[in-house]
């Protein structure tokens, strides 16, 4: 009996879809109606056609109003009008975007862009020779009209699916967009970023290497795409997304010694393998470039950097004197720059080879402190907090530490982009460590409370799990 029900259920959803369906295609050809909805249709399209969306929205109240009244009319009677033509439909989007643009209620405003969108899946039920266009332009309102939604991206990813290389170039920059905003907030991974990322760049270059009238404005929505998660790239993308630009850097100084240097760091940094080919290249011109120069090169370092004899003892593994020779280099610094380089070594070695962690964390935060926008130090402490967490007390206490490691890591990457990649990957193998829901209630506390974490941290956590 229930199958029976369910089946009964079914026809009678299919039937009522396809008399929606039928309903949105009615033209005027057979209807009663035919002369009304004819005289109504060359009212109103005696305002819009030829005309802008611009020229629409700069319509007098009184000529605007009489065309949407006609337009309405027209629309009622025969969606499809003569079933040759959608024009209903688009000239119903240019009403409904103008409304919704100068709309000031929030509510009106929602109203008038969500019966924009119901407008091109109309057309689409009627006229779907034209699916893969309507779904770009469909895109682009839903974001532009409507705002930020999945639904958006969705649509804009299936626009470019389903027109490939025909795929309008309008479609990237709200793409770039709503990638960018929905990573920071946590609903699109780097993967699933990328992939979509992907999509439009292979559109966009397909286009610009074909030539034509509309290269160049492939390459300025490519620009937008990049730009829109550009925040972002360092914890998204791999080694090959910057390989590009860092070719172009090393062309461009291979004769400069410390540039070529500042490269091959650049693409480690970016997740490129030291056996990579152009980490190989650009590493046998470094090492080419520093034979030819080494001597010259030693001379002027010891002259010119206060730290020189610093590297040389920690390279040798006298920490204790490094550290003298860093705090000796901090009185010749020349700046704050400099200083907080050189507050960030000693910290280092106190971290990682003399485990004095109270000390240093307190030469990283100054050197946080002398140069704003560096996100290392706290890496660094993040580093440190994560290490001491595996001597705290018991489980509970240990994942609350894991809480204040996270907390600086991505306090890290909200200061500088450059580490974002290093900070996210520390997250991401830290979350799996965070407080279980369980441990927690039953010491009474709850999601959101502020906690203190001791083990020598002292840092102020917010419960999470």
């Amino acid at each position: 009996m229930n199958t029976l029900f369910r089946l009964v259920s079914m026809v009678l959803l299919l039937c009522a879809a396809t008399t929606f369906a039928t309903a949105q295609c009615t033209t005027w050809v057979d209807s009663p109606k035919k002369e009304a909805a004819e005289n109504a249709h060359v009212s109103y399209r005696n305002f819009v056609k030829n005309k802008t969306e611009a020229d629409i929205a700069a319509l007098s109240q009184s000529e605007f109003d009489a065309a949407f009244k006609n337009w309405k009319i027209a629309y009622d009677i025969a969606p499809a009008a003569d079933g040759k033509r959608a024009s209903h439909f688009r000239d119903g989007r240019t009403f409904y975007k103008t409304m919704a643009n100068k709309a000031t209620d929030d509510a009106k405003k929602k109203e008038y862009g969500d019966r924009l969108i119901e407008l091109y899946d109309e057309e689409i039920t009627c006229y779907p020779d034209g699916t893969a266009f309507l779904l770009g332009r469909k895109g682009y309102d839903m974001f532009y009209v409507n705002g930020y939604s999945m639904e958006a991206v969705d649509v804009l990813e299936k626009a470019i699916d389903e027109g490939g290389e025909k795929t309008e170039y309008i479609v990237l920059p709200p793409l770039g967009q709503l990638l960018g905003y929905f990573y920071e907030n946590d609903q699109l991974d780097a993967a699933r970023v990328r992939e979509l990322y992907e999509k439009g760049a292979a559109l966009a270059d397909a286009n610009i290497a074909a030539g034509g009238d509309y290269a160049s404005y492939y390459e300025d929505a490519k620009a937008n795409l990049k730009a829109g998660i550009a925040k972002f790239k360092t914890e998204i993308f791999d080694c090959e997304y910057f390989k590009e630009d860092l070719e172009m850097e090393f062309k461009d100084n291979m004769d400069d010694f410390d540039a070529l240097r500042r490269v091959v760091a650049k693409a480690k940094l970016q997740g490129c393998d030291e056996n990579d080919a152009f980490v190989v290249k650009a590493q046998a011109r470094v090492d080419e470039l520093f034979q030819t120069k080494k001597a010259e090169y030693e001379q002027e370092q010891r002259e010119n950097s206060p730290a020189y004899a610093a590297r040389q003892l920690e390279e040798a593994g006298d920490y204790a004197g490094a550290i003298k020779a860093y705090e000796d280099a901090l009185e010749k610094a020349g700046d704050d720059k400099a200083k907080a380089r050189y507050y960030f070594q000693i910290a280092q070695i106190q971290y990682a080879e003399l485990r004095q962690y109270g000390s240093a964390r307190s030469n990283a935060n100054k050197a946080a402190q002398l140069r704003s926008g560096w996100g290392q130090p706290y890496i660094l402490i993040g580093d440190m907090y994560s290490r001491m967490s595996r001597n705290c007390g018991d489980a509970y206490e240990q994942r609350l530490a894991v809480l204040a490691a996270i907390d600086k890591y991505q306090y890290a990457r909200s200061v500088d982009s450059e580490v974002g990649s290093k900070a996210g990957g520390r997250i991401s193998r830290l979350s799996g460590s965070k407080p279980l829901k369980a441990d927690a209630f039953s010491r009474g506390h709850k999601a959101g409370q502020k906690i203190t974490v001791g083990c020598g941290i002292n840092e102020t956590v917010t419960l999470s799990f």
